[in-house]
Parts: structure tokens; C-alpha cells; sequence
């Protein structure tokens, strides 16, 4: 029988009868540890069919075919001992690094901070039974499957905090698109959350696979760096979902704690695409980390920073960020500044309000350019909502057919998108324009004066980014204090 939403929303009520799993954050790291060992050992199946000497980096009582897939196995409080005092401790205690045994530094990594919520071994075999329902070798099922865990992720968006993670797969879709990485190019997402621009970048690099040289070139084509456990696990998994063998180049770590300098030629990248974090601060000393001219604790400005270091010459980026990013100042305004000497910003696309509800109010512009010369003129375009929409919903969530017109419009850098032109949505502004300016980006579409929001969410989304931006200039002016009085003294 092909698995369907049904399976997952039966291992989701099964979760929800057990006493030590609280909300949707810690059912869905419980699930995600489980789908991952499942995964992987379907995955080591097909390994050991291609590769003679295959050897897994698991030890063999800990694989998941020889304590979980037998549907009559251990359970009740065997299962919960043998998981909390043998598993666990082993994969976290996996002697692995990431060049002498990278697929054993994987499991390792994601153990690290994983934990076994479920307090009832009869429920947590129910589960493991209803995952053994599904075989990551057939082709049909995993393309089922991939589906089914995009609705998952999608779904974290109800889910508080968790929705940090996920992307709209539009969003996702048409910025991999447009950007248009290339089989041989290395792709980056610093704050890479679940894997969805990943994902996205490999599906669209899988097309231009020709030779076996090239299969190996798409395995190691994406990398990220993500700072949270959960987020990392899912990618993790997500990554071994589309094919990635060995998933250690998505590292779970803090990009924005490497001091800049640090960075090498050696690593640096054809193309980001990401949507960093935002409307948050960075831990004391993270800004540190950075030249003294740009310090701030604000995470979306270090990371759009961290971004143009990291590009090469040449190299093109995609950045989700928000309204506060294009109008802010002080130092805001010196990144800004250093964005467009350094790099083309060459199209703004201006999201409406509701694409990321209702994890956020905060409008949101998608932001491409490209390192190496310096902006002559920004366009911009103002994404409509369809006919009859007001904003988007959880019901109603923006789609990739909205981009068509954007697409059609959009042009080829090489000939410096000489094809584009005014419409009712899209308009130009030079480089001396947002000069005198003083580099706010923030320009409404002149072909539409722009309406009073009463929207409630959206208000008090721009009340939250006003205060943020007057507590960070109260930060600057406080350090500048403390300069000019430890330089007096």
C-alpha cells in the first residue's frame, strides 16, 4: 500500500498518547531521529549492493535492522533501556571524523543533542512498526515520501518558534531558479534551518547530470551550517532523502561565531541562497567577529556581511530579508553602502505582507546580487497578491505559478537585463538616487501610492521592527560611549 498523510498523522496521534512528549517541537524530534536511522539503513541496503566492501559505521547491534525492523521485536521497557542506555550513549560516542569516517561523523552530529522523549516502549514500537511501513529503496515511495516531509516541515510554521525553519517552498523554488546554479558551481546556505534551499538547489542541479563524473560532482554541490539541533537533524535527514550519501557538509554550528579573517580564499562559494534569521540579536562577542566600521548584534546584518565575504568574484546570492534591512540606519546604512560598491544588487522583489504568517508579520524582500563590480541602478519589483486575496494563510499560501510574470519579465544579467521594463510592478532606481538617499532601499512603488495597513498583525509587526531598530542605534551609541571614554581615560 504507497504511504500517504494518513501514516504520518497515525505516528503523530500514537506520539501525542505518550506522557513524555510535549507539543509539536519534541514529536517532531522524536519522529526525525527515528526517520533518520530508518533512512540510513535503507540507504546502507543499497550501499551494500553497489559496494563489495561497504562497511557501516554503525555498531551492529545498533543498526536499525537488527533491533527495529523486526515488527515482533523488543519493546515496552526492554526497548526503552536498550534506546536510552545502549543507542544513545553509542551514536553520540561514535568515533568518527569527518575525513577518515565522514557517514559515521553524520550519525555522530546528529545525535549529539537528540533525545528520546517517549516514556512508553509498547507506544514507541507502534511507531517504529508504522516507519517500517516505508521503504526508502523504492523509488515511488521516497518521491512520496519527499512530498510528505515537505508538508511536515511546512506544518512547524503552526508550531511557535519551530516555524523559524521553514521557507515557502515558492519562495524557495523561485529563488533557486532565478539564481540558476550550475553542476560544478558550490552552493552555501549559512543558516541552512531544514535544507530547503539545499534540497531545492540539488533537485535543480539533477536535471544536468550527464556521466557518473557527474553524479559524484551533484554529492558534493550543497553545504550548510546550521545552529540549532532540530533544524540540523531535519536537514540531516532531508539531505538523505534526496540522495546525498554522506551529508557531513551540512555542519551543525554557529557560521556567524568564525571571526571574518578567518576565511579563506579556499572558502568561498559560487552561490548562496538563504533566509538568515531575523528580528533577533546574536549572543555577546558575536560581533566581534567582525570589522569594527559594521559591528552589530542584529543576526540578518551580520549575516548579509558574512554573505558578501563569502561570495567569490563573480558569485551570486539570493537573500530573504526584511523591511528594517532596506530603511534602517547608522549600521545598517554602512552595510548597505558596502553592498552596493561591492557587489550588483541588481533586483529587489518586494514580498506583500502574509507569506511568512504566522511565523512572522514582518514584510520581506528577496534581495539579489552578484559580487564583483559595483550597482549601477537597483530594479525593483512588487510581488501582487493574486486576484481576490487580501494577504496569504496557512490555507492559502503564495504559489510558484504567482512568479510567472517575474520570470517573464526578469531578463539575463550578461546583457545587463537590458530586456527589462517599467510596469506597474517593477521600476528603476540609480545608484545616485539611493546615494542621496543615504542608502535606505526602502522605495514604494511609484506606479501605486501606497494604502494605510490596518492589518493588525502587520502593525504590530512594524511596531516590533521599530523597536528593535531603536534598541540596536541605542547599542551603537552606547558603545561609542564606552570608546571615547576608555580612549579619555
Amino acid at each position: 500500500m504507497p504511504i500517504s498523510t494518513t501514516l504520518i498523522k497515525s505516528i503523530q496521534d500514537i506520539m501525542r498518547q505518550d506522557a513524555g512528549v510535549d507539543g509539536d517541537a519534541q514529536r517532531l524530534s522524536q519522529l526525525s531521529w527515528l526517520l533518520f536511522l530508518k533512512i540510513f539503513d535503507d540507504q546502507e541496503t543499497e550501499l551494500e549492493l553497489m559496494h563489495d566492501r561497504y562497511r557501516s559505521p554503525i555498531p551492529e547491534p545498533l543498526r536499525w535492522r537488527n533491533w527495529a525492523a523486526d515488527a515482533e521485536g523488543i519493546t515496552g521497557d526492554e526497548l526503552q533501556d536498550f534506546i536510552n542506555t545502549e543507542l544513545f550513549p553509542g551514536m553520540k560516542g561514535l568515533a568518527a571524523d569527518p575525513a577518515r569516517n565522514p557517514r559515521g561523523y553524520v550519525v555522530q552530529s546528529v545525535f549529539e543533542d537528540a533525545y528520546n522523549y517517549m516514556k512508553s516502549g509498547q507506544l514507541l514500537r507502534q511507531v517504529i512498526n508504522k516507519i517500517n511501513e516505508i521503504d526508502f529503496n523504492d523509488q515511488a515511495e521516497r518521491h512520496l515520501f519527499n512530498d510528505l516531509y515537505e508538508k511536515i516541515l511546512k506544518d512547524l510554521q503552526s508550531a511557535g518558534n519551530a516555524g523559524e525553519f521553514y521557507t515557502p517552498r515558492a519562495v524557495t523554488q523561485f529563488m533557486v531558479d532565478q539564481v540558476n546554479p550550475r553542476l560544478g558551481e558550490r552552493m552555501l546556505d549559512p543558516a541552512c534551518g531544514t535544507g530547503g534551499f539545499l534540497a531545492c538547489t540539488l533537485e535543480h542541479l539533477r536535471d544536468q547530470i550527464r556521466t557518473v563524473e557527474d553524479r559524484h560532482t551533484w554529492q558534493r554541490a550543497v553545504s550548510g551550517v546550521e545552529k540549532k539541533q532540530l533544524p540540523h537533524l531535519l536537514c540531516v535527514t532531508n539531505m538523505l532523502l534526496h540522495g546525498i550519501e554522506v551529508p557531513s557538509q551540512i555542519r551543525h554550528d554557529n557560521t556567524l561565531s568564525r571571526p571574518l579573517r578567518d576565511y579563506r580564499p579556499a572558502d568561498r562559494v559560487d552561490v548562496i541562497l538563504t533566509n538568515p534569521p531575523f528580528g533577533g540579536t546574536e549572543e555577546p562577542g558575536i560581533e566581534a567577529n567582525f570589522p569594527a566600521d559594521i559591528r552589530t548584534k542584529e543576526t540578518a546584518d551580520l549575516f548579509l556581511v558574512l554573505i558578501m565575504h563569502l561570495l567569490k568574484d563573480g558569485g551570486r546570492a539570493a537573500v530573504v530579508l526584511p523591511d528594517g534591512t532596506l530603511f534602517g540606519e547608522g549600521v545598517k546604512t554602512r552595510i548597505k553602502e558596502r553592498l552596493l560598491t561591492e557587489c550588483n544588487l541588481h533586483t529587489i522583489v518586494r514580498l506583500p505582507n502574509g507569506v511568512f504568517a504566522p511565523y512572522t508579520g514582518i514584510k520581506t524582500n528577496l534581495l539579489f546580487f552578484t559580487k564583483g563590480r559595483p550597482t549601477e541602478h537597483v530594479w525593483y519589483y512588487e510581488h501582487p497578491y493574486p486576484a481576490g486575496y487580501k494577504s496569504y494563510s496557512k490555507t492559502k499560501p503564495i504559489r510558484i505559478e504567482e512568479f510567472a510574470a517575474e520570470k517573464a519579465w526578469w531578463g539575463t544579467e550578461d546583457d545587463g537585463f537590458a530586456a527589462r521594463v517599467e510596469t506597474e510592478f517593477a521600476w528603476k532606481v540609480s545608484i545616485d538616487e539611493l546615494r542621496a538617499r543615504n542608502f535606505n532601499l526602502d522605495i514604494k512603488n511609484p506606479h501605486h501610492p501606497e494604502e494605510d495597513s490596518h492589518d493588525p498583525q502587520e502593525l504590530l509587526a512594524q511596531y516590533a521592527a521599530l523597536q528593535a531598530q531603536i534598541q540596536t542605534t541605542r547599542d551603537e551609541l552606547k558603545a561609542i560611549l564606552a570608546a571615547a571614554l576608555e580612549g579619555n581615560a
